[in-house]
């Protein structure tokens, strides 16, 4: 369905409906995202401040047969937040609805309008005695709109699930205006269909979050933190087994690192300090946060001696103060920085059965080889089966040099992952980077299910025009 832009003319005429300052000129961190891939075509941002004033944006967009597009901190890695194949878009950026609105320690409930950035969600949960586990490298930027439009993960997935399992209710506007007043606090709701769960993860094309009701945990009285150095992939996922076993529900984070993440850190970011003289092949960060009365110490060293008796691990590094602590996950969450500056050819964000996960690693490594010389660096959260493999360019060699290779080597991921009964996204949503692959490899009961609902909530397909499924 044909869409017209946003033009001078729509924009005095919204202007005319909204107060004072709610649109300005497109800056170009809007028309950006994070890998460079696309440019946005929008000349206009509108800013609303509440619920009521997008509802009026967005039902001036369907009257006008406008394409929006909702942006949150602009930290996606799938083009989500850009348009550029289609008549320029009117960008609606949250970033004025920002307000904790409310905290429920009893309850475990903190309400936040979706312009709240992740990090000031997390300082109001620990203002009030308690946890928000949704936890990535974006946070200091990233907007909680966003993180829920695309089922964000991080690296507390294991324990707390994705951001899907942190909502309790939504605030919502649809394609039409109408405003879905769906912010409740409650743990049971069985009335009629879960509309929250269709917007979660919809990446903006079904609707606009404005505010969530959150679920907080108790934070744990005690966290320990410890590199376990392993063989393989293997024994790392035998070690995750063991630790179920003995710690349960104490583990927060499960993260495989490679020796190549390790290697990139030390060749383009040598700040970082790295507990190893040499690094391992093949490492695991891992985190328990216990009740009070355990001791996690106690915990990973108990852990560790089962592990050596069974020839699961070979060392292992506790960290002994905060700042230890946060020098360990600076490793892990700077690895993606360093991927930057070496430059990768292909990046993959997958997911496959745990259990495949090692025969995974040990198959791709070939395929790969056979389409050229290329390294590997295969790091992500174990815990949950979500894989980050990105394939670089030997040494010497920049990425630019095998730019008509990129499809092969990302055809040859997926159809691996594939194979294995995985994703081709485990936490990175589709965007408009992974549109074919969704047609290629989604389950075609699903997609005819997905085109109805679209079909049937924005028959204009105003919302994120091109985005997940092709317009």
């Amino acid at each position: 369905m044909t869409l017209n832009p946003a033009d001078d003319a729509f924009a005095e005429t919204l202007a005319a409906e909204l107060p004072d300052n709610s649109l300005r000129r497109a800056e170009p961190r809007y028309l950006e995202e994070p890998r460079g891939r696309w440019h946005g075509s929008s000349g206009w941002v509108a800013l609303p401040r509440n619920a009521d004033e997008a509802a009026r944006i967005l039902r001036a967009c369907n009257a006008a047969r406008v394409g929006v597009v909702p942006f949150g901190g602009g930290t996606g890695l799938v083009g989500g937040q850009v348009a550029p194949d289609t008549p320029a878009p009117l960008i609606v950026s949250l970033e004025r609805m920002s307000a904790i609105r409310a905290v429920y320690p009893q309850e475990n409930v903190l309400v936040a309008e979706a312009g709240a950035v992740l990090a000031s969600v997390q300082e109001a949960a620990r203002e009030a005695g308690r946890l928000f586990p949704l936890s990535l490298a974006s946070e200091g930027t990233a907007r909680i709109g966003g993180l829920l439009s695309t089922n964000a993960g991080g690296v507390n997935v294991l324990r707390y699930g994705n951001a899907r399992d942190q909502v309790l209710g939504l605030e919502a506007v649809l394609p039409d205006g109408t405003v879905w007043n769906g912010l409740k606090r409650l743990r049971k709701d069985n009335t009629g269909y879960d509309l929250r769960h269709l917007l979660l993860g919809a990446e903006g094309t079904l609707g606009l979050i404005t505010a969530a009701a959150l679920k907080l945990a108790p934070v744990p009285a005690s966290v320990g933190t410890a590199f376990f150095t392993v063989e393989s992939p293997a024994a790392a996922l035998a070690l995750l087994a063991l630790a179920r076993d003995q710690l349960g529900e104490g583990i927060s984070a499960f993260e495989l690192i490679s020796r190549q993440g390790l290697d990139f850190l030390t060749e383009k970011l040598p700040e970082v300090r790295q507990p190893w003289p040499a690094a391992p092949e093949w490492c695991v960060l891992i985190e328990l946060g216990l009740a009070r009365g355990l001791d996690p110490a106690n915990a990973l060293e108990t852990l560790f001696e089962t592990a050596l008796e069974e020839e699961l691990v070979s060392d292992a590094i506790v960290a002994q103060s905060e700042q230890q602590r946060a020098d360990f996950w600076a490793v892990r969450e700077r690895i993606p920085e360093g991927n930057k500056a070496i430059g990768a050819i292909s990046s993959h964000d997958i997911s496959v059965p745990l259990g495949a996960i090692p025969e995974f690693i040990e198959r791709g490594a070939p395929l790969i080889a056979g389409l050229g010389d290329f390294r590997i660096n295969c790091f992500g959260h174990l815990g949950d089966g979500n894989l980050h493999y990105n394939v670089f360019p030997a040494p010497g060699k920049r990425r630019e040099d095998h730019v008509n290779q990129r499809e092969e080597i990302k055809r040859t991921v997926h159809d691996l992952v594939h194979a294995y009964g995985g994703s081709v996204s485990a936490e990175h949503g589709i965007g408009r980077l992974k549109v074919e692959d969704l047609e290629r490899y989604g389950d075609p009961a699903k997609l005819a299910a997905m085109r109805a609902i679209k079909a049937a909530l924005d028959p204009a397909g105003i919302m994120n025009p091109g985005a997940v499924l092709r317009g």
